[in-house]
């Protein structure tokens, strides 16, 4: 037997989440309000292979019975954003948002996940990060894509993906059997101001290696190996996870950092 569960008991359960997270825990409160979408797992997905990884997968690849994909986004304050501005090399405290918010993605979807299945449904989640191949730099699970999907945001010429909350912050999802449907936060083809037509390229400028091009996007290799070299290479993130590679400089200081950009 399943009790009736909606998008808003979803919605209702993340906000008050990250709302209590901090005092819960007693990490610092370095975050605003989440958003957070679902949309039926149909054929709308099926499009994953060919706008993402080759061998992306699919919502019923995670769960046969999947109905629906949930996924939110966890935006970071303005004062971390401003603070990361500085100079090339990303500041610490950067670098623990990246830890911090890693784990209270992966605790939140385990309470989505407890909430789904006390009302009988089954779900799946995915770490918050490092789901991808080392080689191709791509996840088999992107939750920017699905994010684009559901109709939580849009991608930058950074490969950033901007929501009504800007792009500074992250990412998490799951897949469950509860019929949840679609609710979309944006409808809109583009966010970006350059995809728009608009002058910006303003993430091109902060990339600190060039390696994000208006004509090209973002060269992941380049990026990667910046990724790895603030790790082992810099005082700031001296001592911090070895999956804690971040950088984050085309997330911060831009029209789309905290919201959707204006023309």
């Amino acid at each position: 037997m399943t009790i009736p569960v909606t998008s808003g008991d979803i919605k209702t359960l993340i906000e008050k989440y990250v709302a209590d997270y901090s005092q819960a825990t007693g990490e610092k409160d370095i975050w605003r309000t989440p958003l957070s979408v679902t949309a039926k797992a149909d054929k709308r997905f099926n499009i994953l292979p060919e706008i993402a990884a080759d061998d992306h997968a699919l919502p019923e690849d995670l769960l046969e019975t999947a109905k629906s994909v949930i996924v939110f986004f966890v935006p970071f304050v303005k004062d971390l954003a401003r603070e990361n501005h500085k100079k090339d090399i990303p500041c610490r405290n950067w670098g623990l948002a990246y830890e911090s918010t890693n784990s209270l993605i992966n605790n939140l979807c385990g309470q989505i996940k407890i909430f789904l299945e006390d009302a009988g449904y089954n779900s799946v989640l995915i770490p918050s990060t490092h789901n991808f191949d080392f080689k191709t730099l791509m996840a088999r699970w992107s939750h920017k894509h699905l994010g684009y999907i559901a109709g939580l945001g849009r991608f930058g010429v950074n490969a950033q993906f901007i929501t009504p909350s800007g792009c500074a912050g992250r990412l998490g999802s799951l897949v469950t059997e509860a019929e949840l449907g679609d609710t979309p936060l944006v409808t809109e083809k583009e966010l970006c101001l350059y995809k728009n037509g608009h002058k910006c390229l303003v993430c091109v400028k902060r990339c600190p290696v060039g390696a994000v091009s208006a004509e090209t996007g973002i060269n992941r290799q380049k990026c990667w190996a910046r990724l790895n070299s603030n790790l082992s290479n810099t005082e700031e993130l001296a001592g911090l996870e070895q999956t804690t590679q971040v950088c984050g400089k085309c997330q911060v200081s831009l029209p789309c950092s905290l919201k959707i950009p204006k023309a």
